[in-house]
């Protein structure tokens, strides 16, 4: 059972929330709609994506660049994928959570990407794991799934092979390179993945690949043929500075938003304007007992039973 509140503060009906399944995602490829997919990295930013309706919550390795702020995915670790993704998931009520296999916790061999993969299970709180690379990682897929743990693939520009791709570079260009994705993407498919993100490839390799495979295909920055997308959170939501990528649609301004309030903020404390009498408790009184609760109107959203 929940109990949640609306973004308006509106209560909404207790009762039974029905979570996205694999099989519902993969039925999404015939029957739609398209698939919406979206980063979050902390229960509050999960606990809003998950109001929005967003169908899968991915605790991406992309937070070495967006919580971290390092360079590129490559430091990330199996701990600290596990760290986000518990908390996720307990915000997620209905968004199905998908969880980042991080470099080097999976490549070695099938073993090693079995064990990883039950460790985002079984301490990280996640439904399913996604790992990238193509053909020289469905055997690694194929063991997960047999394991019982559902996989999602990831063709295309593969962050975590930066430094061999010569930089974060558009994939599939060329009919040698576009061939190479829609095999990658077929390995995948026969190794028993429930869908497959195409990240910085053509409109039109995204579209073979898409037409190729029996399983939906998730697109970041490859064109509107895809059965899904994802973006990352603090890129949809303009929270994001400096340079963002092309495919990066922004539909809020929230970065803007925050530093204008936390500037009134600044300055309403300097000079004394914050905090208000309407901001403070009762007066203490020598004849009163008891105490005055700190938490009036808290809501608890989102408990699972």
């Amino acid at each position: 059972m929940y109990s949640n509140t609306n973004s308006r503060g509106a209560s909404t009906p207790a009762g039974p929330v029905s979570k996205v399944t694999v099989p519902e995602i993969r039925a999404r490829k015939t029957r739609g709609p398209a698939i919406a997919m979206a980063t979050a990295y902390d229960f509050t930013m999960a606990r809003l994506v998950d109001e929005a309706g967003v169908d899968l919550i991915l605790v991406g390795d992309s937070l070495g660049m967006v919580v971290q702020g390092l360079p590129n995915t490559l430091p990330v670790t199996l701990e600290e994928i596990c760290y986000h993704g518990r908390a996720v998931a307990r915000a997620a009520g209905r968004a199905h959570v998908l969880g980042d296999m991080p470099f080097m916790s999976y490549q070695v061999s099938p073993m090693q990407a079995v064990e990883s993969a039950g460790r985002l299970v079984k301490e990280g709180a996640f439904e399913s794991v996604k790992l990238e690379g193509g053909e020289d990682v469905a055997e690694h897929a194929r063991r997960i799934v047999r394991a019982g743990v559902p996989v999602m693939g990831h063709v295309g520009l593969q962050p975590q092979s930066v430094h061999s791709l010569g930089g974060f570079k558009v994939q599939g260009r060329g009919s040698e390179g576009a061939a190479k994705i829609v095999r990658d993407a077929v390995a995948l498919e026969e190794a028993g993945v429930y869908a497959i993100v195409l990240e910085a490839v053509p409109p039109d390799v995204a579209e073979q690949v898409t037409a190729a495979v029996g399983v939906p295909t998730i697109g970041i920055g490859a064109g509107a043929a895809c059965d899904g997308q994802v973006l990352v959170c603090t890129d949809l939501l303009g929270m994001s500075r400096g340079h963002a990528p092309r495919f990066a649609k922004r539909y809020a301004e929230l970065g803007d938003t925050i530093v204008d309030a936390m500037q009134r903020y600044v300055s309403e404390v300097q000079s004394g304007a914050f905090p208000g009498a309407e901001h403070a408790y009762k007066e203490n009184r020598p004849d009163e007992s008891g105490s005055q609760r700190v938490t009036e109107g808290v809501r608890v959203v989102g408990l699972r039973h």
